[in-house]
């Protein structure tokens, strides 16, 4: 995989059942920014796509959510690590555009920005929202239990979104994928039941 597509809360730092409304408040999982660290190492390119309807539902604006993401830069550089795109849509929950999950329009922008394939693209997310919009651009799909994950995991997956590749969080994908041999399967996978 070239393009590493990446869902922010839940997977880079702590999910907020508020969200996050400040810098302050932008706490990263631990092994997080050494995870990316190793992507960036690695050559592979690493964008975020994220829903922020905190924007939608004006509890903050654009402004304070760049200051949360210049944080969210300054944490990851301090390992490190760099994103190389950080794309975010804040349409409200219920009045969702193209772009906001499970729609797959962020996750085409950064494919076609970075000019790689579906095939050469996977999404990492902690919610089935995040597996819904992989499915719908067409690129690979992994469920992290961090965030929401082992809640989304417990719920049962939808058969349209499988297979869906699950681990730990984002440091234990980026050790599977980074580390292991190309034949060794990833720590779990869901299949549809006439592949399993």
């Amino acid at each position: 995989m070239r393009l590493i597509l990446l869902d922010r809360d839940g997977v880079l730092n702590l999910d907020r059942p508020d969200s996050v409304k400040s810098p302050a408040e932008l706490v990263l999982l631990p092994g997080a920014a050494a995870a990316v660290a190793r992507l960036n190492r690695a050559g592979r390119l690493v964008v975020v796509c994220t829903n922020q309807g905190v924007v939608g539902h004006g509890i903050i604006d654009e402004a304070m959510l760049a200051h949360i993401h210049d944080k969210l830069r300054t944490e990851l550089a301090r390992a490190g690590a760099r994103l190389d795109a950080l794309i975010h849509c804040p349409d409200h929950p219920q009045r969702p555009g193209p772009r906001r999950k499970p729609a797959p329009g962020m996750l085409r922008e950064a494919m076609t920005q970075f000019r790689a394939a579906p095939s050469e693209s996977v999404m990492i997310g902690d919610g089935l929202i995040d597996l819904q919009a992989a499915l719908a651009a067409g690129c690979a799909r992994v469920l992290v239990r961090s965030g929401k994950g082992r809640a989304t995991q417990a719920a049962g997956l939808p058969r349209e979104v499988l297979p869906v590749a699950i681990h730990e969080d984002l440091a234990s994908w980026v050790a599977a994928h980074l580390d292991a041999p190309a034949e060794s399967p990833p720590a779990e996978t869901h299949l549809p039941e006439s592949q399993s």
